[in-house]
């Protein structure tokens, strides 16, 4: 049985109504409408005209949010050698190598927010396919979490670099920063991914590419974009 909404959660949708808003429009709405007492994280949701099931059409990759997402994320790097000791200066949180393998698989272990590794380490790390591939962990080349660059792949992330991956039903899900936000800096935040997005447009996708797209906080209602601005910059 689904939960009734709240007093406060249908308030709060009387208020936003089901008409699209312009980007500025809805971050504004968003913030106004907030009602819970912790600081919600914001988050975009795109519905593109893709088929995830064919490779040519699968959307990923990755953006650096100009203002962080709020919070530092917690990094894991599995390395060897050198690039431990590079890994611990740049400020990883968890360092290790065949030993944090060992403690992933044994305890499921996945109290951190990004995992990099390094090419030599990927035999190892494949066998975490498993624990790591349901949450988003997997460490993969094309988002510069399989890298030799360990300490730049390290600064990124810090600084709010956010991995954005249409899932099976054609949908994108990604964080964009806090309600608390100054208001001009998350909406530059949520532009960023949302032409991120844009720009990632597989060539084999046809049609209209952003179907839809909707912006809301983790306990709020969501606000409805229009698309129209998002399609008309794609080529």
């Amino acid at each position: 049985m689904s939960q009734k909404p709240g007093k406060k959660y249908e308030a709060a949708a009387k208020q936003v109504g089901a008409k699209p808003y312009q980007l500025a429009e809805a971050v504004t709405l968003v913030q106004k409408i907030k009602f819970t007492k912790f600081d919600e994280t914001v988050e975009v949701h795109m519905r593109l005209g893709v088929d995830p099931k064919h490779a040519d059409q699968m959307v990923r990759g990755t953006v650096v949010l100009p203002n962080g997402l709020g919070r530092s994320k917690r990094v894991l790097v599995i390395a060897s050698g050198d690039k431990l000791r590079e890994a611990q200066e740049a400020g990883a949180d968890f360092v290790g190598g065949e030993d944090m393998v060992a403690k992933i698989q044994g305890e499921n272990w996945t109290d951190y927010d990004a995992v990099i590794a390094t090419p030599d380490m990927m035999r190892s790390v494949g066998r975490l396919g498993k624990v790591l591939g349901p949450r988003g962990l997997m460490p993969n080349p094309k988002t510069g979490t399989v890298t030799t660059d360990v300490r730049n792949a390290i600064n990124e992330i810090k600084a709010g670099k956010v991995e954005f991956r249409v899932d099976k039903t054609g949908v994108i899900h990604a964080p964009v920063g806090k309600v608390s936000f100054a208001n001009d800096k998350l909406l530059e935040n949520t532009n960023s991914l949302i032409q991120a997005v844009i720009r990632a447009k597989p060539s084999a996708a046809k049609g209209k590419y952003v179907k839809s797209a909707t912006l809301c906080s983790t306990m709020g209602p969501g606000v409805h974009l229009d698309v129209a601005a998002f399609n008309a910059k794609i080529v």
